[in-house]
């Protein structure tokens, strides 16, 4: 029959649900401890309990040996001769037990070490037996019941151990009150001194999943199957579904009659916005489906090694697509695998602009064409690999006077001789303007002044043929002729303005 501290070890076995057996050696070694403290001895130190009686004896453990000379430290070893005298069927390599007188010696203090030994094993054994329950079913959905709240972190009862819920595990939605009872995902199990920590999670996207299927009975069956899932827990959550079956529609299913399977979900998830895709293989019609509310234009793969995709959306889409923060492409970027760049048709459009500039060949100017800059300058410059302006103007002076033969004040005359170049073509630009601006208006003066000219070209033509007869006779009135006839050219033009009018 079981003694009553064997009892007693039984039910604390079961309460912590770990072995008896394991509580039987945490009190074995508890007694070894206090006992080699009272004598202060270093032998081998052992202890045994009788589940029949109760009583826990120790026992000082030597190892027999043959001769004395192969006694090394008497506390551990000793002769077979001196063996037999206590036991004659010892031989040599066994052990011999020498009783320790423990019963009515250990006093208070040496109950008091025993009594943390105790518990220190038991702690450890509870620590591993948690540990090994909950580390295979990491990513299982339980029920768990709000034990306290500690600071910011939760404390839940999951049965057989606590669990802890950290903030960032935790919905920005959801609050808890003690005793509430909810449903937490098996996030972790840490392995800490103060035991395994079995961390919980309402923020994990398997949560979303376990609800699916609980709420979606094509979910629960397989015909719908959830090929993704994207959330930011207490904003939104992104979920792919994908059919089996054509004659079922995988969105209308998850959404149910009325919405009223996905607000089932919602409610559990205190309001959490959810958006349901249809899964695509390829790549491009599913990043436009991720990507709703958003309407996309196009969508490009920059890379498929590197899973790089652009896409294009009207200027009026571009903050829709973004989302709040970059929510929404964030969200799309992790439902698809796939790295995302989002640029508005304006920005595509600059940007192929500066890429066709970038591929137009770029006007060069030789340096002969420098007015100031001598040949024997240009030979110089030309033995250095620099034969265009361009390339000169690019030029620091500390580079041009790296150049043998050029000093600083060839660098001054170089500058200025570029300068001036470049001004000159800009003043150029800027009188070709002018000319282009005065052009109308010379237009205008031009067709006043047709019909006056029409008109006096008879008094014209018969003034160069009177200039031509008195030049054969008289060279002073030919000039006078001439200037008659020039003061006539000039008058149609002193009353075009009046004609105009």
């Amino acid at each position: 029959m079981a003694s009553e501290l064997y009892n007693t070890i039984d039910a604390l076995s079961r309460e912590k649900g770990i072995d008896p057996q394991i509580v039987v050696s945490a009190v074995e070694d508890a007694i070894v401890m206090a006992t080699r403290k009272y004598y202060k001895s270093q032998e081998n130190l052992r202890a045994k309990l009788d589940k029949d009686t109760g009583k826990i004896n120790a026992f000082a453990v030597k190892t027999v040996v043959e001769t004395p000379e192969q006694v090394e430290d008497p506390n551990l070893q000793i002769t077979v001769e001196d063996a037999r005298k206590v036991d004659p069927s010892l031989e040599v390599g066994g052990e011999l037990q020498i009783p320790k007188v423990t019963e009515g010696i250990l006093g208070r203090i040496a109950a008091q070490l025993a009594k943390q030994v105790i518990f220190q094993k038991v702690r450890e054994a509870e620590r591993d037996t948690v540990y090994n329950e909950y580390i295979g079913r990491v990513g299982e959905i339980v029920n768990a019941t709000v034990k306290r709240v500690e600071g910011p972190d939760v404390i839940f009862d999951i049965g057989k151990a606590e669990a802890r819920m950290p903030r960032k595990e935790q919905s920005r939605l959801e609050s808890f009150a003690v005793g509430e009872r909810v449903r937490v995902v098996i996030a972790r199990v840490e392995r800490a001194s103060k035991g395994p920590g079995v961390v919980v999670s309402r923020a994990a996207p398997e949560l979303v999943q376990h609800l699916f299927q609980t709420e979606v009975p094509e979910i629960y069956d397989g015909t719908v199957v959830i090929r993704a899932i994207a959330r930011e827990a207490g904003e939104r959550t992104k979920i792919a579904v994908m059919s089996k079956d054509k004659d079922v529609d995988a969105v209308g299913a998850c959404v149910g009659m009325k919405g009223m399977r996905v607000q089932s979900i919602i409610r559990e998830l205190r309001g959490e916005k959810i958006d349901i895709i249809e899964f695509h293989e390829d790549a491009v019609t599913f990043a436009e489906k991720a990507l709703q509310p958003a309407k996309v234009s196009r969508v490009t793969v920059v890379d498929s090694a590197e899973k790089h995709l652009e896409v294009v959306v009207d200027d009026s889409q571009l903050s829709l697509a973004i989302g709040k923060k970059g929510q929404n492409v964030r969200l799309a970027a992790k439902l698809l695998g796939w790295k995302i760049d989002i640029k508005s048709e304006e920005e595509k459009r600059q940007e192929v602009e500066l890429q066709m500039a970038a591929m137009a060949p770029q006007a060069t100017t030789p340096l002969e064409n420098v007015p100031g800059l001598g040949e024997g300058l240009v030979e110089k410059l030309s033995a250095a690999g620099i034969t265009t302006v361009e390339a000169l103007a690019d030029m620091t002076p500390e580079q041009l006077e790296a150049i043998e033969g050029i000093g600083p004040k060839t660098v001054e005359k170089i500058s200025l001789a570029v300068n001036n170049y470049f001004a000159s073509l800009e003043g150029g630009s800027e009188e070709g303007v002018v000319a282009a601006e005065e052009e109308a208006p010379a237009e205008l003066e031009a067709g006043a002044e047709e019909a006056p000219a029409e008109v006096e070209a008879g008094t014209e033509e018969a003034a160069v043929e009177a200039a031509a007869e008195e030049d054969a006779t008289a060279p002073g009135e030919s000039a006078g002729a001439e200037a008659a006839s020039e003061e006539k050219e000039h008058e149609p033009q002193g009353s075009a303005p009046e004609t105009t009018e």
